[in-house]
């Protein structure tokens, strides 16, 4: 294998140009020891100590799973609530660049990015929970485990979907880099990229609603339906939108200026025009809702306390926001939408946790109730997560389309031919 001393000279410089450049990036920007670092660095610190423990001892060594309860926190809030909250990347990409609504592009690089986190560490948090991690690989290699299963096809959605948001960020990547003619070839990529995931997209989002069709019989009524996979899918779209406007708020604060002009100018009119989807997508979502619960003749158990905790779920953290983004959309009230956005977040952990965790083996003696250590762990991963997406949003044009000189001044425009 060839070394740098052994390469041309010219060739040599430029690969040692860009190490350095790399070296660089890799230092922090700005203060360190801040009260966000220290507590997030804490749980980050104590998920590698449980993980660890639970890797060399099973889970559990740190968890409340059982046989009769193999899916708790990990499952219910790490994977299928976080997908659910990843929605937004193919919702927008599916605007930018099938329906060609442009006022939307300024939003789609970082959408992808915080979709393609998501679903990094949600689906790693698939590993943490199999007893047996090493079976990770069946659905790859195709052996006889679970080929008939559909959690064969969720697996491979989600390798299959990884890769494409890979490929529609990566022209990000090589501009960040300083290498044209590699993001000239990845961008013509993108499209193709982009309709791939889109499919794949819509096709496990009712897919992880599928797996509980066959649990009839341990999900509590209020929540079984045979139109589990639609209304999975329907509020992954208003989910995933909702996260996109709450990550939205944050970054115009934290990453003030990492902006750039056409998000900075254009911000408020794409917020009110995503209130707009949202707010039809969810009455849709409560039009199918009123309709299972016709169909399956729900209305004995609103007298009791599982139907008060279902009419908050629906009413309060659904049909009010839907009101709060019309009326938000309506009279152009961002403050408004930012409410109902963070009720609707609310509301879709609510609804995937009662299907997963809480209305799950509602009438068993005995309970699940996820340890410490697994909420923790929770934390955790949200945490590094978090810091990736702070890490990259820092270095790379992902707020701003435009090329900053400063980014690319150590990497410079020879670096294209070391690609």
């Amino acid at each position: 294998m060839a070394t740098i001393s052994s390469l041309p000279a010219g060739r040599s410089m430029e690969l040692r140009r860009f190490g350095r450049f790399l070296a660089g990036e890799l230092r922090p920007k700005g203060p360190v020891l801040t009260g966000f670092n220290v507590i997030t660095g804490i749980l980050i610190l104590a998920t590698v100590v449980l993980l660890t423990i639970r890797f060399a001892g099973g889970l559990g060594t740190i968890t409340n799973l059982s046989q009769d309860v193999p899916w708790g926190l990990w499952i219910g809030f790490d994977v299928v609530t976080g997908v659910a909250l990843a929605g937004g990347a193919y919702v927008i990409t599916f605007m930018v660049y099938v329906l060609r609504l442009k006022k939307y592009e300024p939003i789609v690089r970082v959408t992808v990015l915080n979709g393609f986190l998501a679903y990094v560490f949600y689906a790693g948090a698939l590993l943490l929970d199999l007893g047996r991690p090493w079976n990770v690989i069946n659905p790859i290699i195709g052996n006889s485990f679970g080929v008939s299963s559909v959690l064969f096809l969720v697996a491979w959605h989600f390798l299959l979907y990884m890769t494409a948001e890979l490929v529609e960020f990566s022209p990000v990547i090589a501009q960040w880099a300083g290498w044209p003619k590699l993001r000239r070839r990845l961008h013509a990529l993108t499209l193709g990229a982009v309709v791939l995931g889109i499919t794949l997209s819509t096709l496990h989002q009712s897919g992880l609603g599928a797996l509980y069709l066959m649990a009839e019989t341990k999900i509590h009524p209020l929540w079984y339906s045979e139109f589990i996979p639609i209304l999975f899918l329907v509020s992954s779209i208003f989910a995933g939108l909702s996260m996109v406007m709450f990550e939205g708020t944050i970054s115009h604060r934290v990453f003030r200026d990492r902006l750039g002009r056409e998000l900075r100018e254009g911000h408020d009119d794409i917020v009110v025009g995503l209130a707009r989807i949202c707010a039809g997508t969810m009455l849709a979502y409560l039009a199918l809702q009123v309709i299972t619960f016709v169909h399956q003749g729900r209305g004995p158990w609103l007298s009791t306390g599982w139907g008060a905790w279902y009419l908050l779920e629906v009413v309060g953290l659904v049909a009010i926001p839907a009101v709060m983004f019309l009326a938000g959309a309506r009279r152009r009230e961002p403050a408004w939408i930012r409410v109902a956005a963070v009720l609707t977040l609310l509301g879709i952990i609510v609804n995937r946790l009662n299907v997963t965790v809480i209305g799950f083996q509602w009438n068993a003696p005995v309970r699940y109730v996820p340890s410490w250590q697994e909420i923790v762990v929770t934390l955790g991963v949200i945490s590094a997560e978090i810091w990736v997406f702070r890490w990259v949003i820092n270095r790379m044009p992902v707020l701003d389309f435009h090329v900053r000189p400063d980014q690319h001044a150590a990497a410079g425009e020879s670096a294209a031919t070391a690609a």
